[in-house]
C-alpha cells in the first residue's frame, strides 16, 4: 500500500486544515515496473496514423521509459517540496497545494484541473505566478495559488455515493477559498476545471473578483446541440465562428472516452489492472494533444516531454483514482462547451489546439464582463502543463485590472 502521512483523520464535522504529504511504497513502485513488464501488447494498428488510436509505437516507446528511465521519487519530491493540505468539505476530504507569495499584496487564486489531469498539471506555473519577479513579472503580478484536487482523483477523497458532480464541486472550492480566509480572490481552470470555476461564478460567492478559463464556455446552445447531432452550423457566421463549429465537430467525432466514462464507467476495470493500458486510454484524451505527445515520446521537443506526462499517469496509477475520476462523466449534467450565464468579470485564453478555440464574439455575449480575450500563438488543451508561460501571462494580464 502507499505510504500517506498527514497528523491525524479528521471527523466528518470538522473544518480543520491538515498539513498532508504523500510517499509511495516501495513495494507498489516495484509492483509498477513488474506489470509494465509483463504487458501483453496487441498486435499493431492497421493504418500508417493515428485514426485507430494510440498507435503501437509510441506506447511501447513510453513504456520502455517508464520501467527503465522514469523516477517518481522526484515528482513526489517536487509534489511534497511544496505546502499540501487536506480538509473536510461536504463530506469528502479534499486535498489542495497552497503556496503563498512573499508579495504583500498578492491575490488569492484557486487553479482548478480537469480529466485527465490533476495537480501535476500546475506545478509548472506555482513560481511564475507566485515569484513573479524571478519570473519575468512585477510584484503586481504575484499570485497566492490554491491548486485542489477534484473529488475521487490523485490525493482527494473518492466519493462512495452519487452526486459529486460539477456544481456540488465548485460548492465545495467556493467554500474552500472561505475557509482559508479569503476576502477577495479569484480562480482559474481549464477542462472539467473551465466548467467548475463557470459554476463557481455563477454562485457569485463574496470576495470573487473574477474567473480565467481556457475552455471558455461560449458556444451558443442551440449551436452545440446541433453540433452535437451532426447538424451542419448555422449560415451567417464569422469565419471564426464557423472554424470554431468546424472544430466542435471534430471534437464530437472523437470523445469516446467521455461516453464511455459517461455510461459505463465501471466497465473500465481494465484500467485500475494494467498501467498500460491506463496510459493509452490517458493519453487519447484529444487528436491535437495526442499527435504532441506522440512527437515528444519520438524524441521531437514539445510542451510536453514523456516524464510530464508519465508524473500524471502515474499519480493516477499509484492513487487508484482511474475509475473514481471516470464518474465524474456519468455525474455529470451540465453541458460542457455552452452559455452558463457567468455575470462576473471573466478573462478567456483561447489556446488555438484547444477542443475548439473560442471566438471573441462569442465571449463577448456568453461573459457580458469580458476583462481580457487573448489568442495565444500556441498550445494547446493542456495550457498550464504545456504552455506555462503564455498561460502566466494571460492570468498576469486577465486579472490586472480586478485586483
Amino acid at each position: 500500500m502507499n505510504e500517506v502521512a498527514e497528523k491525524k483523520p479528521a471527523s466528518a464535522s470538522s473544518t480543520e486544515i491538515r498539513p498532508f504529504q504523500y510517499k509511495a511504497s516501495d513495494a507498489d513502485l516495484t509492483d509498477l515496473r513488474r506489470r509494465i513488464d509483463a504487458v501483453r501488447w496487441p498486435e499493431r494498428e492497421t493504418v500508417n496514423d493515428s485514426t485507430q488510436g494510440v498507435q503501437l509505437a509510441t506506447i511501447q516507446k513510453l513504456a520502455q521509459h517508464w520501467a527503465t528511465k522514469y523516477d517518481w521519487r522526484k515528482t513526489e519530491a517536487r509534489i511534497n517540496a511544496v505546502p499540501n493540505f487536506l480538509t473536510k468539505i461536504d463530506g469528502l476530504d479534499f486535498h489542495f497545494m497552497h503556496i503563498k507569495s512573499k508579495h504583500e499584496n498578492a491575490l488569492p487564486l484557486l487553479v482548478a484541473h480537469g480529466w485527465p489531469g490533476s495537480i501535476v498539471e500546475q506545478m509548472k506555473i506555482i513560481g511564475p505566478l507566485t515569484d513573479p519577479t524571478a519570473h519575468g513579472g512585477t510584484e503586481a503580478d504575484a499570485f497566492h495559488l490554491i491548486i485542489p484536487s477534484m473529488p475521487g482523483y490523485g490525493f482527494s477523497e473518492r466519493p462512495t455515493t452519487t452526486g459529486w458532480n460539477p456544481p456540488r464541486i465548485a460548492d465545495a472550492y467556493n467554500e474552500l477559498m472561505k475557509r482559508l480566509g479569503y476576502t477577495k480572490w479569484g480562480a482559474s481552470g481549464g477542462d472539467w476545471g473551465a466548467v467548475v470555476v463557470d459554476l463557481m461564478a455563477l454562485k457569485t460567492p463574496p470576495g470573487m473578483v473574477g474567473i480565467h478559463t481556457n475552455m471558455a464556455g461560449v458556444v451558443p446552445p442551440e449551436i452545440d446541440k446541433a453540433l452535437f447531432r451532426g447538424d451542419p452550423p448555422p449560415a451567417g457566421l464569422s469565419p471564426e465562428e464557423q472554424r470554431c463549429c468546424e472544430q466542435l465537430v471534430f471534437t464530437y467525432k472523437h470523445i469516446g472516452y467521455a461516453v464511455m466514462m459517461g455510461d459505463r464507467p465501471q466497465t473500465l476495470t481494465g484500467l485500475t489492472d494494467s498501467p498500460v493500458g491506463l496510459a493509452a486510454f490517458l493519453l487519447d484524451h484529444d487528436p491535437k494533444s495526442y499527435e504532441m505527445i506522440a512527437r515528444s515520446i519520438d524524441g521531437k521537443p514539445e510542451g510536453l516531454t514523456p516524464d510530464d506526462v508519465l508524473d500524471n499517469i502515474t499519480l493516477f496509477w499509484l492513487t487508484n483514482t482511474a475509475l473514481s475520476a471516470a464518474r465524474l462523466y456519468w455525474e455529470n449534467k451540465t453541458p460542457y462547451f455552452s452559455v452558463k450565464g457567468v455575470t462576473i468579470p471573466v478573462a478567456v485564453s483561447a489556446f488555438p489546439d484547444e477542443l475548439y478555440q473560442a471566438p471573441k464574439s462569442w465571449s463577448e455575449k456568453a461573459y457580458p464582463k469580458l476583462v481580457y480575450y487573448n489568442a495565444p500563438p500556441k498550445g494547446g488543451h493542456f495550457a498550464a502543463w504545456e504552455q506555462p508561460e503564455l498561460f502566466c501571462k494571460d492570468v498576469r494580464a486577465g486579472f490586472k485590472t480586478l485586483r
